[in-house]
C-alpha cells in the first residue's frame, strides 16, 4: 500500500502521508517551517477553537443559503471531531510559520474537508464534494479566522483552566486565614523586624492581591470576546455576505456557553492584537502577585532551625540527594519559575503587538502561543501550589512567639508616651546589651513596669489606635 498520496494546490502536486487528513498546503508548511516542533496541539486550545469556528462558519453559510445542507452537515461533523480532539494527530504545524496563521487555517480547512469527503463516501484529496477553500473556508480569510480562533481559545482557556485554579487558591488561602488568623507575629519591612501583624493579615493580603490581579485578568479577557470574523482579508468584509460575522459569533456563543460578538471595528482586529497584549499584561500582574506569595512562603518556611521558620511547609518529597531529611520549598520554586516564563512570554507579546503594518499584524501565532502557554502554566501552577502547599501549611507557634518576644520594634507602642527619641534610645540600648525591650525600658527610667505592660500589647498593635 502506498505510504503517500498526491495532493494539489495552486502551486502544483505535493506528496502527503496517506494516513493523514491534511492536504497540500499543510504539507508544504510542514516541510518549510521545521522550527522548534512545538505544535499547536501542545494544549490543543487553538485546534479546538478552529474546530468550533469552522463548524460555526459552516452553519452560518448554511443559514445564509451559501452551503448545501449535505455539505454543511459533513463539515459540521468533521469540525466537531476536530474540536473534540479526535483528529489532533492531523495538526502537525509549528508555531513559527506565516505570521497570519494561514497555514494553520488551511490545515484546519484541509483536514475538515478531507474528513467530510470521507464521511460522504468520496476520495481523499479529490476536493469534491467538499472543497477546503470554497466550502470550509467560505466567507472567510485566514486574516480574520485565525485571530478569531485565537480569541476563542483565550476566552475558553481562561474560563476552563485559569479562573477555577485561581479561585481554588484564593479559597484555600482564605481558609488558612480562618485557621491561623489570630496568631500574632512579627511584621517585617525591608527584611527587617517591624511592628506586629497577625498571620491572618499576612495570608489575607496574599489572597487579596491574587484576587485583585485575577479581576484584572477577567476584565482584559472580556476584550477577547470581540471577534475579527467577517473582516476577511483586510477588514472590509470582501466575499463575506452581510450578517456573516455576527451569525458566526452567535453560533460560537451557542456552542461554548461563552459570549462572543463581532468586533465593532474589524480593521483594528486585523491590524493589531491589543486584546492579546492586554490579556498578557494582566497575566503578568497575576504572576507578580503569585511571585510575592510564593517568595513569602519560602522565606517564612526557611530554616527550619536557622532561618525564619515561622511556617511549616508540607514534606512532599526528599529535598536533597546527599543531605538526608532535607525538605525544600519546591512548590514555591516551581511557582516562581513559572512566573519568570510568564514575564518572558509577556515581553514577546508586548513587542509582537507593536508589529502591525497597515492592515495586518503578522505575529499572531507566536502571540497566541505565548498567551496560551502563560494561561496554562499559571493555571497548573496555582492548582499545584494549592494542593501541595497551601492546604498543608501550618504555623510554628513557638518560633512565632519567640520572635515576637524578641521584636525590638514593639518599642513603637512607647513612642506616643515617651517620645520618638527616647523610644529609639531604649530600642538601641536593648540591641547593644542583648537585653529584652522590657528590661531596657525599665532600666531607662522612662517607663514603669505597669506602664510598659499596659502600653506594649502586641495583639492590640495589629489594629488602628
Amino acid at each position: 500500500m502506498a505510504t503517500t498520496r498526491t495532493e494539489r494546490d495552486t502551486m502544483g502536486a505535493v506528496e502527503v502521508p496517506a494516513d493523514r487528513y491534511w492536504g497540500a498546503q499543510t504539507q508544504r508548511s510542514l516541510e518549510l517551517f521545521d522550527i522548534g516542533r512545538d505544535t499547536f496541539v501542545w494544549g490543543r486550545p487553538v485546534v479546538r477553537a478552529l474546530g468550533l469556528l469552522k463548524k460555526s462558519a459552516a452553519l452560518a453559510n448554511r443559514d445564509l443559503g451559501l452551503l448545501r445542507a449535505e455539505v454543511a452537515g459533513a463539515i459540521e461533523q468533521a469540525a466537531d471531531e476536530v474540536a473534540r480532539g479526535e483528529l489532533d494527530d492531523h495538526f502537525p504545524l509549528v508555531v513559527f510559520q506565516t505570521g497570519s496563521g494561514t497555514q494553520s487555517n488551511m490545515n484546519a480547512n484541509e483536514v475538515i474537508a478531507n474528513r467530510a469527503i470521507e464521511l460522504l463516501g468520496g476520495e481523499l484529496g479529490s476536493k469534491t464534494p467538499v472543497h477546503p477553500n470554497d466550502d470550509v473556508n467560505r466567507s472567510q480569510s485566514s486574516n480574520d479566522t485565525f485571530p478569531t480562533a485565537v480569541h476563542v481559545a483565550v476566552v475558553l482557556e481562561l474560563a476552563d483552566r485559569l479562573h477555577p485554579a485561581v479561585d481554588s487558591l484564593v479559597e484555600a488561602l482564605e481558609a488558612k486565614v480562618v485557621e491561623l488568623g489570630s496568631i500574632v507575629k512579627v511584621g517585617r519591612t525591608h527584611l527587617q523586624d517591624a511592628t506586629p501583624v497577625t498571620l491572618g493579615q499576612e495570608i489575607g493580603a496574599w489572597a487579596a492581591q491574587v484576587r485583585d490581579a485575577q479581576d484584572d485578568v477577567r476584565h482584559a479577557g472580556d476584550r477577547a470576546r470581540a471577534l475579527a470574523i467577517g473582516g476577511t482579508a483586510v477588514g472590509t468584509g470582501l466575499n463575506a455576505p452581510a450578517g456573516f460575522g455576527p451569525l458566526v459569533a452567535q453560533h460560537l456563543s451557542d456552542q461554548t456557553g461563552e459570549s462572543f460578538h463581532q468586533a465593532e471595528n474589524l480593521f483594528v482586529q486585523l491590524a493589531s492584537h491589543d486584546a492579546l497584549v492586554a490579556v498578557s499584561s494582566s497575566l503578568r500582574t497575576l504572576a507578580g502577585a503569585l511571585m510575592k506569595m510564593a517568595n513569602d512562603v519560602r522565606w517564612l518556611a526557611s530554616g527550619p532551625r536557622t532561618g525564619i521558620g515561622e511556617l511549616r511547609i508540607p514534606e512532599n518529597e526528599p529535598g536533597s540527594s546527599i543531605m538526608p531529611g532535607k525538605v525544600n520549598p519546591t512548590q514555591s520554586e516551581a511557582m516562581t519559575m513559572v512566573v519568570t516564563r510568564v514575564f518572558g512570554n509577556d515581553a514577546t507579546v508586548g513587542f509582537a503587538g507593536t508589529q502591525g503594518n497597515f492592515q495586518l499584524n503578522v505575529f499572531t501565532p507566536v502571540m497566541a502561543h505565548a498567551v496560551l502557554e502563560s494561561i496554562r502554566l499559571l493555571g497548573d501552577a496555582c492548582r499545584s501550589f494549592t494542593v501541595n502547599c497551601v492546604v498543608g501549611l501550618s504555623a510554628e507557634r513557638e518560633t512565632i512567639a519567640a520572635h515576637l518576644d524578641a521584636d525590638l520594634m514593639l518599642v513603637t507602642a512607647l513612642a506616643p508616651h515617651v517620645g520618638y527619641d527616647t523610644a529609639a534610645a531604649i530600642a538601641k540600648q536593648a540591641h547593644r546589651d542583648g537585653s529584652t525591650l522590657r528590661e531596657a525600658a525599665l532600666t531607662s527610667g522612662a517607663v514603669s513596669a505597669d506602664d510598659y505592660d499596659a502600653w506594649v500589647d502586641p495583639e492590640g498593635m495589629t489594629r488602628p489606635g
